[in-house]
């Protein structure tokens, strides 16, 4: 058994690294992400967008590919004024927590859980749309008949990139790296040579747009002109997905993060513009149109390609490359979602809208329980949908501009209600432009696609939103009780000890596994005795700081979460000695509760061998899968690791 154990260990560090130590503040250091990773890491999904976005919105256009001139000039606006926008979150919100954050502090918590619940259906589809457009630039690569690989392709790809996640966040980004430069270089260059190439036409284009777009009108008014622009204007709203992902992960980002953060955002942005209205110029100047298994990116690179060259092998090859570094980025885009996604998650767990688990670190100092999630609903929703990118598109979109309606609609509230500040106006000015634009773009796409598939987004969402609910019901209801079960105890504490008892290592001895709770402590200390009458000459008392994303990205609170476990204890060992009974603890810090306790259960016996240790579950009147889902198996699973070698353990239920 033990040997089996030593190769799942081997095993496990092979594929996701050696464990690191969450109160090293080298550890601290090397994770968080400057400006320019941070860009990689988080702006990548953003500019990762200008693969889909982009193309959506110029076939949405039809034939009237004129209208195009103006969309670009939309495009680029809005990025700009959501990105500036959402700087006011990051100000505001330096610990993090984006959308969610937002909405719950300025708004409201059932607001904050309708955001969240979007948050969590946007990065499932942020991997899923990502890997989707990714393999389907690398597809336009090979004949057709290969196609009915994509699906196989897409599901490993997300696999892969979250087993990079869970060996650690910063691993993948610097492994990206490369990949990302590449696609800023390609796109970069072939956008303005395919511009330079034809700009002969650019003089003309403004007065040809302007006679184009007047005849048009003329045909089915301007108030047709306007629904039209509007909608493909909705249809790219794929466009700005990603912006908010900077101010969702402030607490990842290097110190001072309200600085970092601006300037990845501002990275993020005059990028993203760039990239996004040089690419509808291009499709508008050369012409190009959707051909069937390529994308339209693919399609008029391959033309400035061939203008450029004269044709020959060195088109196809220069394309394979672009469009390999196009693949990338997305894929890099995908893993902001494995980044985002966990955070949102960890977030609602602390908050109780979501299980507990969610907000637990690995000995990797990640999220692994929201790693997995996103993973396996990221593949669900890739095999739901087919892998179609323009289908996808459009469940994204919906919840990208739901949270950012939302967050913007609290910076309006907060302006409101912070007229004392100076620059209040200027604030609430921002913030109102871009929950107007936002939730212009919510309500087209809404109406212009419910039919076609956005039913099924508010479906999932809303599913999230009454999870959530059930959750927070449940762990509200059982606290109660709980709390009742604190007062009761509170007053049986007394003053701190002089420690004049001291403990014999050879007199029998109860050994108590201590939780979070003083009442479920007292209980099991209390049964523990009343089980044994006059049988525990000493008591020690083993607990382990669990430091999860709260304790870990939050300033100061692992000291303050110390000094909460020593008063604890003072406390207990308090009231053994008023009772003639020697007390002792051990304590540890880390993201492994069950390991670190298994580990202080052999310490303690090492001094004290006569010891018997004692543990109390939580009994619930109706044991079912949701119940155990939100509650930890800790005692279960130290009661078998303490059995497997010789160690008596007993576990006490307590009924709730």
């Amino acid at each position: 058994m033990t040997m089996h154990w030593l190769s799942l260990e081997r095993l496990k560090r092979l594929f996701l690294g050696a464990p690191l130590d969450p109160l090293s503040p080298k550890v601290r250091q090397h994770i968080a992400l400057a400006a320019f990773v941070a860009w990689v890491g988080l702006g990548a999904d953003g500019l990762s967008s200008a693969n889909y976005g982009p193309e959506e919105a110029f076939l949405a256009l039809g034939e009237h590919t004129h209208l195009a001139l103006y969309l670009a000039v939309a495009t680029a606006l809005t990025v700009f004024i959501i990105a500036f926008s959402y700087n006011q979150v990051i100000a505001l919100f330096p610990n993090g927590g984006g959308g969610y954050k937002v909405a719950t502090e300025l708004i409201g918590s059932h607001t904050g859980l309708l955001s969240g619940s979007a948050l969590i259906i946007d990065y499932v589809l942020t991997i899923a749309i990502s890997v989707a457009s990714g393999v389907d630039a690398l597809f336009s690569l090979v004949p057709p008949q290969y196609h009915m690989w994509k699906l196989p392709v897409e599901s490993l790809v997300v696999l892969l990139l979250a087993g990079l996640n869970l060996r650690g966040m910063k691993e993948p980004i610097a492994l990206l790296v490369p990949l990302f430069l590449g696609f800023i270089l390609t796109h970069a260059a072939l956008i303005v040579v395919g511009i330079g190439l034809h700009a002969g036409n650019l003089p003309a284009l403004i007065p040809d747009t302007i006679a184009e777009t007047r005849n048009f009108s003329a045909e089915i008014g301007m108030v047709g002109v306007i629904a039209l622009l509007l909608k493909a204007f909705a249809m790219g709203g794929g466009t700005y997905t990603g912006i908010e992902a900077v101010s969702n992960n402030v607490n990842m980002l290097r110190e001072p993060r309200v600085r970092t953060g601006k300037w990845t955002m501002l990275y993020m942005a005059l990028s993203l513009a760039f990239m996004a209205a040089g690419l509808i110029v291009l499709y508008l100047l050369w012409g190009v149109g959707k051909e069937h298994g390529r994308t339209l990116n693919a399609t008029v690179f391959e033309s400035v390609l061939t203008e450029l060259t004269g044709g020959g092998h060195i088109v196809a090859i220069a394309l394979a490359i672009t469009l390999t570094f196009a693949a990338a980025l997305l894929f890099v885009a995908a893993n902001t979602g494995f980044l985002g996604g966990p955070a949102v998650l960890a977030n609602m767990a602390v908050d109780r809208w979501m299980p507990h688990q969610f907000s637990q670190l690995s000995d990797r100092l990640v999220t692994q329980d929201g790693i997995v999630v996103m993973a396996v609903a990221a593949i669900g929703a890739l095999w739901i949908t087919g892998g179609q990118v323009h289908f996808l598109v459009v469940l994204y979109s919906i919840n990208v501009f739901l949270t950012f309606s939302l967050c913007l609609a609290g910076l309006c509230r907060y302006w409101l209600t912070h007229r004392s500040e100076k620059r209040w106006p200027f604030g609430l000015a921002q913030s109102l432009l871009g929950f107007i634009v936002t939730f212009g773009i919510l309500m087209v796409t809404l109406v212009e696609k419910f039919a076609d598939g956005a039913w099924f987004t508010v479906l999932a969402t809303g599913f999230v939103f009454l999870v959530g609910l059930a959750i927070k019901r449940h762990y509200d209801s059982v606290n109660r009780q709980l709390a009742e079960a604190d007062a009761l105890f509170g007053n049986s504490h007394g003053a701190v000890p002089k420690r004049d008892l001291v403990p014999d290592p050879k007199a029998r001895t109860a050994a108590l596994f201590l939780g979070s709770r003083d009442g479920v402590a007292m209980h099991t200390l209390l049964a523990a005795l009343t089980l044994f009458p006059n049988q525990f000459k000493n008591v020690i008392f083993l607990t382990v700081g669990e430091i999860d994303t709260e304790q870990f990205h939050g300033q100061d609170k692992v000291a303050r979460m110390q000094a909460e476990i020593d008063t604890r204890l003072q406390r207990f060992a308090s009231w053994c000695e008023r009772h003639g009974i020697a007390t002792d603890a051990y304590v540890a810090f880390g993201t492994e509760t069950v390991e670190l306790l298994d580990k202080l259960a052999g310490e303690a016996l090492q001094t004290y061998p006569n010891t018997v240790f004692f543990a109390s579950k939580l009994l619930f009147r109706s044991d079912n899968v949701f119940t155990r889902l939100l509650h930890n198996s800790t005692a279960l699973s130290l009661q078998r690791l303490l059995h497997l070698r010789g160690m008596p353990m007993v576990i006490l239920p307590m009924k709730v």
